[in-house]
Protein backbone atom coordinates (compact mmCIF):
# COMPACT_ATOMS: atom_id res chain seq x y z
CA UNK A 1 0.00 0.00 0.00
CA UNK A 2 1.40 3.20 -0.78
CA UNK A 3 2.20 5.77 1.68
CA UNK A 4 0.13 8.77 1.81
CA UNK A 5 1.75 10.79 4.98
CA UNK A 6 5.76 11.55 5.13
CA UNK A 7 7.72 11.87 8.51
CA UNK A 8 10.40 14.57 8.27
CA UNK A 9 12.52 16.87 10.78
CA UNK A 10 12.90 20.54 11.31
CA UNK A 11 15.72 22.17 12.86
CA UNK A 12 14.58 24.75 15.28
CA UNK A 13 15.57 28.04 14.42
CA UNK A 14 19.13 27.69 16.34
CA UNK A 15 19.89 24.68 14.62
CA UNK A 16 19.98 23.22 18.60
CA UNK A 17 16.86 21.15 18.56
CA UNK A 18 14.15 20.26 16.43
CA UNK A 19 10.52 18.82 16.14
CA UNK A 20 8.89 16.02 13.73
CA UNK A 21 6.56 16.94 10.85
CA UNK A 22 4.27 15.19 8.70
CA UNK A 23 4.09 15.76 5.18
CA UNK A 24 0.94 14.95 3.11
CA UNK A 25 -1.29 15.58 -0.23
CA UNK A 26 -4.60 17.08 1.02
CA UNK A 27 -8.18 16.40 -0.62
CA UNK A 28 -7.87 19.68 -2.82
CA UNK A 29 -4.59 18.47 -4.08
CA UNK A 30 -2.39 20.78 -1.48
CA UNK A 31 0.84 19.65 0.01
CA UNK A 32 0.49 19.95 4.04
CA UNK A 33 2.91 20.42 6.53
CA UNK A 34 1.89 19.43 9.69
CA UNK A 35 3.78 20.25 13.13
CA UNK A 36 3.87 17.62 15.49
CA UNK A 37 5.70 20.05 18.04
CA UNK A 38 8.05 17.09 20.12
CA UNK A 39 11.10 14.97 19.27
CA UNK A 40 9.98 11.57 20.15
CA UNK A 41 10.24 9.57 17.22
CA UNK A 42 7.72 6.75 18.91
CA UNK A 43 5.61 8.89 19.40
CA UNK A 44 6.16 10.57 15.67
CA UNK A 45 6.13 7.20 13.81
CA UNK A 46 2.71 6.36 15.84
CA UNK A 47 1.06 9.74 14.80
CA UNK A 48 2.25 9.30 11.24
CA UNK A 49 0.53 5.66 11.19
CA UNK A 50 -2.39 6.86 12.38
CA UNK A 51 -2.69 9.96 9.52
CA UNK A 52 -2.01 7.36 6.78
CA UNK A 53 -4.59 5.13 8.24
CA UNK A 54 -7.60 8.10 7.81
CA UNK A 55 -6.07 9.60 4.27
CA UNK A 56 -5.95 5.47 3.28
CA UNK A 57 -9.79 5.61 4.24
CA UNK A 58 -10.44 8.61 2.31
CA UNK A 59 -11.44 10.54 4.76
CA UNK A 60 -9.15 13.68 4.99
CA UNK A 61 -8.20 16.61 7.19
CA UNK A 62 -10.70 19.76 6.38
CA UNK A 63 -9.45 22.61 4.79
CA UNK A 64 -9.72 26.35 6.29
CA UNK A 65 -12.49 28.48 3.84
CA UNK A 66 -14.23 31.74 4.65
CA UNK A 67 -18.09 30.85 4.05
CA UNK A 68 -17.63 33.01 0.42
CA UNK A 69 -15.31 30.24 -0.52
CA UNK A 70 -16.89 27.56 0.92
CA UNK A 71 -20.28 28.58 -1.25
CA UNK A 72 -18.32 28.92 -4.41
CA UNK A 73 -16.05 25.41 -3.80
CA UNK A 74 -19.50 23.25 -2.74
CA UNK A 75 -21.89 24.84 -6.27
CA UNK A 76 -18.44 23.87 -8.11
CA UNK A 77 -18.44 20.63 -6.91
CA UNK A 78 -22.46 19.98 -7.36
CA UNK A 79 -21.56 21.01 -11.04
CA UNK A 80 -24.86 20.18 -13.30
CA UNK A 81 -26.39 17.99 -10.58
CA UNK A 82 -28.99 20.67 -9.62
CA UNK A 83 -31.06 22.98 -11.81
CA UNK A 84 -29.48 26.54 -12.41
CA UNK A 85 -32.19 28.31 -11.25
CA UNK A 86 -31.71 26.00 -7.92
CA UNK A 87 -28.05 27.00 -7.64
CA UNK A 88 -29.12 30.42 -8.07
CA UNK A 89 -31.60 30.13 -4.96
CA UNK A 90 -28.37 28.50 -3.42
CA UNK A 91 -26.57 31.14 -3.84
CA UNK A 92 -28.60 33.94 -2.76
CA UNK A 93 -29.47 32.09 0.65
CA UNK A 94 -25.89 31.90 1.48
CA UNK A 95 -24.76 35.63 0.87
CA UNK A 96 -27.75 36.35 2.78
CA UNK A 97 -26.43 34.27 5.32
CA UNK A 98 -23.00 35.91 5.13
CA UNK A 99 -24.43 39.29 5.26
CA UNK A 100 -25.87 38.84 8.14
CA UNK A 101 -23.80 36.46 10.50
CA UNK A 102 -20.26 37.66 8.64
CA UNK A 103 -17.47 35.99 6.51
CA UNK A 104 -16.43 33.45 8.94
CA UNK A 105 -14.73 29.79 8.75
CA UNK A 106 -17.45 27.66 7.83
CA UNK A 107 -15.87 25.06 10.16
CA UNK A 108 -16.94 27.73 13.28
CA UNK A 109 -20.69 28.10 12.09
CA UNK A 110 -22.84 26.47 14.91
CA UNK A 111 -26.53 26.46 15.70
CA UNK A 112 -25.95 30.23 17.47
CA UNK A 113 -25.20 31.47 14.00
CA UNK A 114 -28.00 29.89 12.56
CA UNK A 115 -30.32 30.94 15.54
CA UNK A 116 -29.18 34.42 14.77
CA UNK A 117 -30.21 34.24 11.38
CA UNK A 118 -33.39 32.96 11.58
CA UNK A 119 -34.29 35.78 14.06
CA UNK A 120 -32.43 38.60 11.73
CA UNK A 121 -34.58 37.37 8.54
CA UNK A 122 -38.06 37.14 10.91
CA UNK A 123 -36.80 41.07 12.13
CA UNK A 124 -36.41 42.22 8.29
CA UNK A 125 -39.69 41.47 7.46
CA UNK A 126 -39.45 37.71 5.94
CA UNK A 127 -42.41 35.93 5.88
CA UNK A 128 -41.78 32.57 7.84
CA UNK A 129 -41.86 30.64 4.67
CA UNK A 130 -39.71 32.42 3.07
CA UNK A 131 -36.90 32.15 5.80
CA UNK A 132 -37.81 28.44 6.23
CA UNK A 133 -36.70 27.89 2.62
CA UNK A 134 -33.67 29.83 3.58
CA UNK A 135 -32.44 28.22 6.36
CA UNK A 136 -33.47 24.56 4.04
CA UNK A 137 -31.10 25.47 1.43
CA UNK A 138 -28.06 26.27 4.40
CA UNK A 139 -28.95 22.89 6.08
CA UNK A 140 -28.00 21.30 2.27
CA UNK A 141 -24.74 23.62 1.99
CA UNK A 142 -23.42 21.92 5.27
CA UNK A 143 -25.52 18.30 4.92
CA UNK A 144 -22.97 18.17 1.50
CA UNK A 145 -19.91 19.32 3.70
CA UNK A 146 -20.29 16.28 6.09
CA UNK A 147 -20.57 13.68 3.19
CA UNK A 148 -17.38 15.12 1.60
CA UNK A 149 -15.87 14.93 4.72
CA UNK A 150 -15.00 18.33 5.07
CA UNK A 151 -17.18 18.55 8.64
CA UNK A 152 -17.30 16.03 11.31
CA UNK A 153 -21.60 17.59 11.57
CA UNK A 154 -23.77 19.86 10.05
CA UNK A 155 -24.07 22.63 12.49
CA UNK A 156 -27.84 23.20 11.51
CA UNK A 157 -29.24 19.91 11.47
CA UNK A 158 -31.10 20.40 14.71
CA UNK A 159 -32.18 24.07 14.08
CA UNK A 160 -35.87 24.62 14.72
CA UNK A 161 -37.86 25.76 11.97
CA UNK A 162 -40.49 28.93 11.92
CA UNK A 163 -44.06 28.02 12.24
CA UNK A 164 -45.25 28.04 8.97
CA UNK A 165 -49.17 28.38 8.15
CA UNK A 166 -50.03 25.41 5.95
CA UNK A 167 -52.07 27.12 3.30
CA UNK A 168 -55.31 25.55 1.71
CA UNK A 169 -54.87 24.39 -1.81
CA UNK A 170 -56.07 27.07 -4.07
CA UNK A 171 -58.41 25.25 -6.96
CA UNK A 172 -61.29 26.63 -9.30
CA UNK A 173 -64.80 25.25 -8.97
CA UNK A 174 -66.42 23.93 -11.97
CA UNK A 175 -68.01 27.26 -12.50
CA UNK A 176 -64.98 29.34 -12.26
CA UNK A 177 -63.38 27.04 -14.63
CA UNK A 178 -65.97 27.88 -16.93
CA UNK A 179 -66.02 31.71 -16.53
CA UNK A 180 -61.83 31.52 -17.40
CA UNK A 181 -62.36 29.59 -20.44
CA UNK A 182 -64.86 31.66 -21.70
CA UNK A 183 -62.89 35.19 -21.03
CA UNK A 184 -59.73 33.15 -22.39
CA UNK A 185 -60.79 32.86 -25.37
CA UNK A 186 -62.61 36.90 -25.38
CA UNK A 187 -59.40 37.62 -24.10
CA UNK A 188 -57.51 36.20 -27.26
CA UNK A 189 -60.21 37.92 -29.62
CA UNK A 190 -58.55 41.48 -29.68
CA UNK A 191 -55.09 40.10 -29.74
CA UNK A 192 -52.54 39.29 -32.45
CA UNK A 193 -52.18 35.36 -31.54
CA UNK A 194 -48.43 36.02 -33.30
CA UNK A 195 -48.07 37.90 -29.85
CA UNK A 196 -50.05 36.57 -28.15
CA UNK A 197 -50.50 32.56 -26.68
CA UNK A 198 -53.41 31.07 -27.56
CA UNK A 199 -54.78 31.56 -23.93
CA UNK A 200 -57.90 29.32 -24.06
CA UNK A 201 -56.24 26.18 -25.82
CA UNK A 202 -53.35 27.00 -23.05
CA UNK A 203 -56.06 26.53 -20.01
CA UNK A 204 -58.12 23.49 -21.72
CA UNK A 205 -54.50 21.80 -21.47
CA UNK A 206 -53.60 22.73 -18.23
CA UNK A 207 -56.96 22.05 -16.68
CA UNK A 208 -56.90 18.45 -18.35
CA UNK A 209 -53.50 17.16 -18.08
CA UNK A 210 -51.80 19.06 -15.06
CA UNK A 211 -49.05 20.44 -16.89
CA UNK A 212 -47.32 23.06 -15.18
CA UNK A 213 -46.60 26.43 -16.77
CA UNK A 214 -43.06 25.45 -18.00
CA UNK A 215 -43.81 22.25 -19.35
CA UNK A 216 -46.62 23.88 -21.44
CA UNK A 217 -44.70 27.06 -22.49
CA UNK A 218 -41.53 24.55 -23.27
CA UNK A 219 -43.90 21.65 -25.24
CA UNK A 220 -43.02 21.30 -28.90
CA UNK A 221 -44.92 19.30 -31.70
CA UNK A 222 -43.00 16.49 -31.24
CA UNK A 223 -43.95 15.86 -27.99
CA UNK A 224 -47.75 15.32 -28.66
CA UNK A 225 -48.62 11.89 -30.30
CA UNK A 226 -52.28 12.59 -31.84
CA UNK A 227 -52.49 8.79 -32.74
CA UNK A 228 -52.15 8.01 -29.20
CA UNK A 229 -53.89 11.08 -27.53
CA UNK A 230 -50.96 11.82 -25.44
CA UNK A 231 -48.09 14.33 -24.47
CA UNK A 232 -44.81 13.46 -23.57
CA UNK A 233 -43.23 15.82 -20.71
CA UNK A 234 -39.43 15.72 -22.08
CA UNK A 235 -36.04 17.77 -21.47
CA UNK A 236 -35.21 20.02 -24.36
CA UNK A 237 -31.12 20.43 -25.48
CA UNK A 238 -29.55 23.37 -26.91
CA UNK A 239 -29.82 23.14 -30.52
CA UNK A 240 -30.73 25.45 -33.54
CA UNK A 241 -34.26 25.34 -33.08
CA UNK A 242 -34.81 24.66 -29.72
CA UNK A 243 -33.52 26.15 -25.94
CA UNK A 244 -31.95 23.79 -23.05
CA UNK A 245 -34.88 22.94 -20.49
CA UNK A 246 -34.96 20.40 -18.00
CA UNK A 247 -38.09 19.14 -16.66
CA UNK A 248 -38.37 19.64 -12.21
CA UNK A 249 -37.58 16.42 -10.67
CA UNK A 250 -36.14 15.23 -13.56
CA UNK A 251 -38.49 12.23 -14.51
CA UNK A 252 -40.30 12.02 -18.09
CA UNK A 253 -43.72 11.49 -17.84
CA UNK A 254 -46.86 10.68 -20.05
CA UNK A 255 -49.96 12.00 -20.05
CA UNK A 256 -53.25 11.79 -21.78
CA UNK A 257 -55.24 13.83 -23.99
CA UNK A 258 -58.83 13.86 -24.19
CA UNK A 259 -60.83 13.94 -26.90
CA UNK A 260 -61.67 17.15 -27.45
CA UNK A 261 -58.14 18.59 -26.23
CA UNK A 262 -56.69 16.78 -29.03
CA UNK A 263 -58.69 18.10 -31.26
CA UNK A 264 -58.24 21.70 -30.71
CA UNK A 265 -54.64 20.88 -30.69
CA UNK A 266 -54.26 19.28 -33.99
CA UNK A 267 -56.78 22.88 -35.31
CA UNK A 268 -54.17 24.87 -33.37
CA UNK A 269 -51.39 23.24 -35.16
CA UNK A 270 -53.16 23.50 -38.74
CA UNK A 271 -53.09 27.26 -38.28
CA UNK A 272 -49.15 27.74 -37.60
CA UNK A 273 -46.77 28.54 -39.86
CA UNK A 274 -43.44 26.35 -40.79
CA UNK A 275 -40.49 26.00 -38.54
CA UNK A 276 -42.09 26.87 -35.12
CA UNK A 277 -41.41 23.82 -33.02
CA UNK A 278 -43.26 25.37 -29.85
CA UNK A 279 -47.09 24.22 -29.07
CA UNK A 280 -47.66 27.56 -27.39
CA UNK A 281 -44.72 30.13 -28.01
CA UNK A 282 -46.58 32.63 -30.67
CA UNK A 283 -44.20 33.42 -33.61
CA UNK A 284 -43.46 36.64 -33.15
CA UNK A 285 -41.87 35.77 -29.25
CA UNK A 286 -40.40 32.67 -30.60
CA UNK A 287 -38.20 34.88 -33.22
CA UNK A 288 -37.48 37.49 -30.58
CA UNK A 289 -35.76 34.73 -28.69
CA UNK A 290 -34.29 33.40 -31.88
CA UNK A 291 -32.69 36.71 -31.91
CA UNK A 292 -31.91 36.86 -27.98
CA UNK A 293 -29.96 33.19 -27.90
CA UNK A 294 -27.74 34.44 -31.42
CA UNK A 295 -26.64 37.23 -29.01
CA UNK A 296 -26.20 35.07 -26.14
CA UNK A 297 -28.81 36.65 -23.89
CA UNK A 298 -30.70 33.85 -23.11
CA UNK A 299 -29.72 32.04 -19.86
CA UNK A 300 -31.19 28.66 -18.83
CA UNK A 301 -33.58 29.91 -16.26
CA UNK A 302 -34.97 32.26 -18.74
CA UNK A 303 -36.70 29.05 -20.36
CA UNK A 304 -38.52 28.84 -16.93
CA UNK A 305 -39.56 32.38 -16.42
CA UNK A 306 -39.77 34.39 -19.75
CA UNK A 307 -40.68 32.14 -22.72
CA UNK A 308 -43.92 33.96 -22.84
CA UNK A 309 -43.73 37.77 -21.48
CA UNK A 310 -46.31 39.21 -19.04
CA UNK A 311 -47.58 35.92 -18.74
CA UNK A 312 -48.87 36.46 -15.20
CA UNK A 313 -49.95 39.62 -15.99
CA UNK A 314 -51.86 38.42 -18.90
CA UNK A 315 -53.61 35.52 -16.81
CA UNK A 316 -54.89 37.86 -14.19
CA UNK A 317 -56.36 40.77 -16.75
CA UNK A 318 -58.34 36.94 -17.61
CA UNK A 319 -59.35 35.97 -14.30
CA UNK A 320 -60.59 39.19 -13.88
CA UNK A 321 -62.31 39.39 -17.03
CA UNK A 322 -64.02 36.07 -15.30
CA UNK A 323 -65.04 37.44 -12.36
CA UNK A 324 -62.78 35.18 -10.70
CA UNK A 325 -60.99 36.11 -7.25
CA UNK A 326 -57.18 36.76 -7.81
CA UNK A 327 -55.43 33.42 -8.30
CA UNK A 328 -52.02 31.66 -10.34
CA UNK A 329 -51.59 30.13 -13.38
CA UNK A 330 -50.87 27.13 -11.14
CA UNK A 331 -53.92 26.64 -9.45
CA UNK A 332 -55.33 24.98 -12.96
CA UNK A 333 -52.63 22.34 -12.43
CA UNK A 334 -53.85 22.36 -8.71
CA UNK A 335 -57.54 21.58 -10.02
CA UNK A 336 -56.28 19.22 -12.54
CA UNK A 337 -54.72 17.05 -9.47
CA UNK A 338 -57.54 17.38 -7.21
CA UNK A 339 -59.99 16.23 -10.10
CA UNK A 340 -58.02 13.16 -10.51
CA UNK A 341 -58.40 12.28 -6.65
CA UNK A 342 -62.28 12.80 -6.92
CA UNK A 343 -62.62 10.63 -9.18
CA UNK A 344 -61.30 7.97 -7.39
CA UNK A 345 -58.07 7.58 -9.06
CA UNK A 346 -55.35 6.48 -6.34
CA UNK A 347 -52.26 8.52 -4.85
CA UNK A 348 -49.54 6.55 -6.71
CA UNK A 349 -50.68 7.08 -9.75
CA UNK A 350 -51.64 10.87 -9.18
CA UNK A 351 -47.86 11.30 -8.11
CA UNK A 352 -46.46 9.49 -11.78
CA UNK A 353 -48.67 12.20 -13.63
CA UNK A 354 -48.42 14.68 -11.44
CA UNK A 355 -44.43 14.18 -11.52
CA UNK A 356 -44.10 14.63 -8.14
CA UNK A 357 -40.93 13.60 -6.69
CA UNK A 358 -41.76 13.84 -3.10
CA UNK A 359 -45.41 11.70 -1.89
CA UNK A 360 -45.81 14.45 0.69
CA UNK A 361 -46.56 16.71 -1.95
CA UNK A 362 -48.78 14.43 -3.57
CA UNK A 363 -50.90 13.75 -0.29
CA UNK A 364 -51.34 17.96 0.18
CA UNK A 365 -53.94 17.37 -2.82
CA UNK A 366 -55.75 14.57 -1.60
CA UNK A 367 -56.09 15.85 1.22
CA UNK A 368 -57.87 18.93 -0.81
CA UNK A 369 -60.07 17.14 -2.01
CA UNK A 370 -61.93 16.05 1.03
CA UNK A 371 -63.46 19.59 1.23
CA UNK A 372 -66.61 17.90 2.45
CA UNK A 373 -65.50 17.19 5.14
CA UNK A 374 -67.18 19.07 7.68
CA UNK A 375 -70.54 17.91 5.99
CA UNK A 376 -69.41 14.19 6.75
CA UNK A 377 -68.84 14.66 10.37
CA UNK A 378 -71.60 16.69 10.15
CA UNK A 379 -73.83 13.76 9.05
CA UNK A 380 -71.96 11.52 11.39
CA UNK A 381 -72.41 13.30 14.51
CA UNK A 382 -76.35 13.15 13.23
CA UNK A 383 -76.15 9.16 14.09
CA UNK A 384 -74.33 9.65 17.34
CA UNK A 385 -76.53 9.27 20.47
CA UNK A 386 -75.18 12.91 21.16
CA UNK A 387 -77.90 13.97 18.47
CA UNK A 388 -80.81 12.86 20.46
CA UNK A 389 -79.89 15.11 23.42
CA UNK A 390 -79.47 17.98 20.79
CA UNK A 391 -82.50 17.85 19.55
CA UNK A 392 -84.42 17.78 22.32
CA UNK A 393 -82.84 20.50 23.88
CA UNK A 394 -83.60 22.46 21.06
CA UNK A 395 -86.78 21.37 21.15
CA UNK A 396 -87.33 22.08 25.07
CA UNK A 397 -85.62 25.62 24.06
CA UNK A 398 -88.18 26.25 21.45
CA UNK A 399 -90.87 25.26 23.75
CA UNK A 400 -90.11 27.63 26.62
CA UNK A 401 -90.13 30.62 24.46
CA UNK A 402 -93.92 29.45 23.12
CA UNK A 403 -92.33 29.13 19.72
CA UNK A 404 -94.13 26.93 17.26
CA UNK A 405 -91.71 23.98 15.93
CA UNK A 406 -94.14 22.03 13.90
CA UNK A 407 -92.04 23.21 10.77
CA UNK A 408 -88.86 23.14 12.55
CA UNK A 409 -86.45 21.32 10.27
CA UNK A 410 -83.53 19.63 12.32
CA UNK A 411 -81.67 17.05 10.64
CA UNK A 412 -82.40 13.37 12.26
CA UNK A 413 -84.63 14.67 15.13
CA UNK A 414 -85.64 11.34 16.70
CA UNK A 415 -88.52 11.14 20.00
CA UNK A 416 -86.64 10.52 23.07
Amino acid sequence: MKELVRLNKRPSSDGSSFSYVLRYTDEFGKRKWETLGHSDRRRAEKQQAQKDQVLQMGYFEPTSMRLMDFMKDSIERTGDQIRESTKDEYESAMKDFISKIGNMDFQRVTIEAGEKYRQACLDDGNVPATVAKKLKHLKRFFQLAVNRKQLDENPLKHIDMPKVRKKKVRIYSDAECQRILKAAHQFCQGLNLEYCPQWDLMIIVALTTGMRRAELLNCTWSDIDFEEQVINITPKEKEKHTWRWDIKDTDERTLPLIDEAAQLLADHQAKQPEGYPYVFVPAARYDYIQTLRAKGRWKYSDARLKVVNNFTRQFEKILKIANVKKGQFHDLRRTAITHWFANSMNENDVMVLAGHSNFATTHEFYLAVADDLVDRARRASAQSPASNFGAFWCRNIMEKKGNKIDNYNILSIKEL
